[in-house]
């Protein structure tokens, strides 16, 4: 472990130093240690130690991203916790209408047996990768911050919140949508409000819910059920991302107990009976946040810190593990060539295969966003009349389902369940 140095202590020196532990920044780390064993890598994280196991939230995993695990010697322990997303239906109504009809309807699977995606605990996935990363011998150093760094022809220096100062060929900055580190790089952004906040919550409900996952378009932004596994009591229990207008959300959160499970089910409906919230709801601020640049000599942004889309189509996180697969595929492949792997023409590869599927993203997310979360009758009825020719056409509804999926051309090896 990398411990503060005195003045007899020469700086400690890593190939790899990724700032943020988080499932973006252990997945670059255990990358790339995993192929390049004779790269000395390390994370540091500025959240205190065990935080990520008060994490109550879950994620959907795309089938890429499954493999990937798969490829990382992870989902075998995590493929039990989680639950496969069976199938998928859209709606598109107000919140007061007693029938919402279903305009589009997906199947679950990419292949025999291999659903489109699961949903996983966050507690889950990051302890997975932790574990894996103690296995391959990366060093985790939680509850310090990054305060600053300076790079050099050769090298950064990169200098920590409790003394420590560590020179390293590379410097992934993976600590999220606000990140500091991207802020020291002096990295611009381009970036808008919506004026909507995700309200995130676990439900429980009395009847199972198959695995059927559930989009509701509503005039305020979409409301999304999603399956999860069965609790420690064996009871049903399902995901919930509510976008609501920032004002409304924050009343929502700070509202009693009553009041919220009322609002909840006008949108959640009693299909599955009666529910109840578990543990205290949570609102985060939406927005668009896409960075100007992904890199510059002997650094690299990846995840959140690189790129902040709205949760509508649920490719938040799949979008950071393609970087991080990326990001591990470069740097291991320049290291076999014997190049270095914090020059700047070397990240470059990395930014030139991660721009344009992130900025398509970015706007797809915003222009369904804008599209849906509105109450304007025309252009209801015309979009309305879209989803229902999209249901009507197999082929479409596929080419959706191999997006969705992250099985799609230009994907890293990783991401296609191949070694790098």
């Amino acid at each position: 472990m990398i411990k503060p140095q005195d003045a007899n202590t020469k700086i400690p020196a890593l190939d790899v130093l990724v700032a943020g532990a988080g499932y973006v920044g252990l997945a670059v780390a255990v990358s790339i240690r995993q192929a390049r064993p004779n790269l000395a890598v390390a994370v540091v994280d500025a959240a205190p130690a065990g935080a990520w196991e008060r994490d109550g939230r879950a994620s959907a995993i795309a089938a890429a991203a499954c493999r990937m695990l798969g490829q990382l010697g992870c989902w075998d322990e995590i493929e039990p916790r989680a639950q496969p997303i069976t199938d998928m239906i859209v709606t598109d109504s107000r919140t007061g209408d007693p029938v919402r009809p279903v305009f589009l309807t997906f199947g679950g699977d990419v292949g025999t047996g291999e659903p489109f995606a699961h949903m996983v605990s966050n507690k889950v996935l990051n302890g997975s990768l932790r574990r894996r990363a103690a296995e391959l011998g990366i060093d985790i150093i939680e509850g310090v911050a990054v305060e600053g760094f300076e790079t050099g022809s050769g090298m950064a220096l990169v200098h920590l919140a409790d003394g420590v100062t560590i020179r390293t060929r590379l410097l992934v900055a993976a600590d999220g949508v606000k990140s500091r580190l991207r802020d020291m790089a002096g990295i611009k952004t381009l970036h808008w409000d919506y004026g909507q906040s995700g309200i995130v919550c676990t439900v429980g409900h009395e009847r199972p819910h198959g695995g059927r996952a559930e989009e509701h378009f509503l005039p305020a932004g979409p409301f999304a059920i999603l399956p999860l596994p069965a609790g420690d009591d064996g009871g049903n229990r399902s995901s919930i991302v509510w976008t609501e207008r920032t004002d409304a959300a924050e009343r929502l959160v700070a509202s009693d107990e009553l009041v919220f499970e009322t609002e909840l089910e006008l949108r959640f409906g009693l299909k599955l009976g009666e529910i109840r919230v578990e543990g205290k709801p949570r609102a985060w601020p939406l927005g668009l946040t896409l960075a100007r640049d992904f890199v510059k000599p002997r650094f690299a942004l990846a995840g959140d810190a690189a790129h902040g889309i709205h949760p509508i189509a649920g490719q938040g996180l799949n979008l950071g593990f393609k970087d991080a697969a990326a990001l591990a595929e470069t740097v291991v492949e320049a290291d076999r060539l014997g190049q270095d792997i914090g020059a700047f023409d070397v990240l470059e590869r990395y930014q030139q295969w991660r721009r344009f599927d992130t900025v398509q993203m970015g706007i797809t997310t915003d222009v369904l966003n804008r599209l849906f979360s509105n109450d304007f009758a025309p252009l209801r009825a015309v979009r309305d009349i879209g989803l229902g020719l999209v249901d009507r056409m197999p082929r479409l509804k596929d080419y959706f389902i191999r997006q969705a999926s992250g099985l799609t051309g230009g994907t890293p090896r990783l991401l296609r369940g191949e070694g790098i």
